[in-house]
C-alpha cells in the first residue's frame, strides 16, 4: 500500500512493488470445483495482456465505455484493472446498446449482442479455457489474450481525475475509486496482510469494493467465492480457516 496511489492502476503497481509473489486473488467456483490463486505478478501479467488487447487489437481509447456483464470471478478482476490501465471506463451491468465495447460471460451473450462495437466473450470455464463452440459475433477472450505482450504502456495514461468506473449508476474517477475503497476498507477494519472472503456479486460498488478495490487499496488480499449455495455452513467455515480469512463479506 502506498498513500500516494491515486488510481486503481497505481494500486496494482504498489502490490507488485510490495511483494510480487504474494497471493492477491484466490477464486473458488463451487459449481465446478475450481480453485485459482493469482499472485500480484500473475495478476499483473493478465492485466497487461488484456490492456494490450483493448488498446491495440480493439483500438479502445480513454473514455470509451465498456459494459461488464460478468460475475464475481478472477477474470472480472483482470478486466476491471485492465480498463483502469487504458483509461477505458468500466460500466457494471450497464446497457450494451449504449456501450463502445461489451465483455460477457456465457449466460449473458444474448443481451451483449445489443452492443454495436467490439464484443468479447468469456467461457468462465476452469483455468480460463476457451469456448467449446465459439459464440458467433464475439471474440473468444481465451483465444485472443495469450498472444498479447506481457507488459503494457498506455498511449495516453489515465490520471486520477479521469473517469474510471460506473457503478450503481454513479460515475467515479480513478481517484474517487481509490478514496472510496480506502474508506470502505477502514470501515471494515481491513489492513495490510488481511484476507477478505467475499460472496458478493460484482454488479455493484459494494461487490467490487469488497472483492477487489478495498483489499487492494490497503495491502490486503481477497478470496472470491461463487456458487456457494452448494456449500453447507461447516464447509464454508472450513474454507475460511484453510484460507486464513480475517474478514468476510456476504
Amino acid at each position: 500500500m502506498n498513500i500516494a496511489d491515486r488510481t486503481p492502476a497505481d494500486l496494482l503497481r504498489s502490490a507488485l512493488a510490495t511483494d510480487a509473489a504474494r497471493p492477491l486473488v484466490t477464486y473458488y467456483d463451487d459449481a465446478t470445483g475450481e480453485r485459482v490463486e493469482l499472485s500480484a505478478a500473475t495478476l499483473a501479467n493478465w492485466v497487461a495482456k488484456t490492456a494490450n488487447l483493448l488498446q491495440d487489437e480493439f483500438s479502445a481509447e480513454p473514455g470509451d465505455r465498456l459494459v461488464l456483464l460478468l460475475p464475481a470471478h478472477w477474470q472480472t478482476v483482470v478486466w476491471l484493472l485492465a480498463t483502469a490501465a487504458t483509461g477505458v471506463v468500466a460500466v457494471l451491468d450497464g446497457d450494451p446498446a449504449e456501450a463502445d465495447l461489451v465483455v460477457s460471460g456465457p449466460d449473458t451473450l444474448d443481451a451483449a449482442r445489443a452492443c454495436r462495437g467490439e464484443r468479447v466473450a468469456l467461457s468462465l470455464r476452469p483455468l480460463g479455457a476457451r469456448f467449446a463452440q465459439p459464440p458467433a459475433g464475439f471474440t473468444d477472450y481465451a483465444v485472443a489474450v495469450p498472444g498479447q505482450p506481457d507488459t503494457f504502456a498506455a498511449y495516453d495514461p489515465p490520471g486520477p481525475n479521469h473517469l474510471a468506473l460506473v457503478a450503481d449508476g454513479r460515475e467515479l474517477t480513478g481517484a474517487e475509486v481509490v478514496e472510496r475503497a480506502r474508506a470502505d476498507a477502514a470501515e471494515r477494519g481491513l489492513g495490510p496482510g488481511d484476507r477478505l472472503m467475499s460472496l458478493l456479486p460484482f454488479g455493484s460498488w459494494q461487490g467490487v469494493s469488497a472483492g477487489l478495490y478495498g483489499p487492494l487499496a490497503v495491502g490486503a488480499s481477497v478470496v472470491l467465492c461463487r456458487n456457494t449455495d452448494r456449500l453447507d455452513t461447516a464447509a464454508l467455515a472450513a474454507r475460511r480457516e484453510s484460507e486464513r480469512v480475517t474478514h468476510f463479506a456476504a
